[in-house]
């Protein structure tokens, strides 16, 4: 039997043991997903750019997790693909949420050919994965016009993208986060805006979302 990916390993494990907490929860995908002062905002913005385009907008969430965050912006599009490398994860979520415009599929989002969308949403995905991933995942971001990407960040300033191992923690604690329009994964983008950057507490650092035209 081939053996499974080490960061589809890594992942599968984090939710089995509840290392994002929520232990009363079957899948949780961490505070980002849960907490309301992270929550609420992220979705106002983001329902805001998908009604200013009349909900037509074709999103395919590549780290959908729980899916917490998801249903919530179902309604505002007019097809909803949403992936995750966890097997057990995506078949609970094909159970749990059933929509006539929405579709689950287990996916490796570095490995794998991505499905055709307007826009692509990475919500505190690449944080965890190591550069060579996230990489692959860049090449792959041209094909799409809009990307809605979000990451927790150090505040101030920091060095950006430096490498770790999948699923091993994020780059926080060396003082970095991703940035994809830095080396080494130079996005190539027509513009740029902030959509939302919630510091949070504790300096616990802040999480930043961006809205890239590719």
């Amino acid at each position: 039997m081939k053996k499974p990916w080490p960061t589809k390993d890594a992942m599968t494990q984090i939710y089995e043991l509840n290392l994002w907490g929520g232990k009363e929860f079957d899948f949780y995908s961490g505070e980002g997903s849960h907490d309301s002062k992270i929550v609420a905002p992220y979705l106002e913005s983001v329902i805001e750019f998908l009604n200013a385009h009349n909900n037509s907008l074709s999103v395919c969430d590549l780290g959908c997790g729980d899916f917490n965050i998801g249903r919530q912006l179902l309604k505002y599009t007019s097809r909803y693909i949403a992936i995750d490398i966890v097997e057990d994860l995506i078949e609970r979520n094909k159970s749990k949420f059933q929509e006539n415009h929405l579709e689950f599929h287990c996916l490796d989002i570095a490995k794998d050919e991505l499905p055709a969308a307007d826009c692509i949403i990475i919500r505190q995905v690449l944080q965890h994965l190591s550069n060579a991933e996230i990489h692959d995942i860049v090449q792959k971001l041209q094909y799409y016009k809009y990307v809605i990407l979000t990451e927790h960040l150090p505040i101030g300033t920091f060095a950006p993208n430096k490498d770790i191992i999948s699923g091993q923690g994020i780059r926080l604690k060396q003082n970095s986060g991703v940035d994809l329009l830095e080396p080494p994964f130079n996005l190539k983008i027509k513009k740029e805006k902030t959509l939302i950057d919630t510091v949070l507490d504790n300096n616990k650092g802040r999480i930043h979302t961006s809205l890239y035209m590719i």
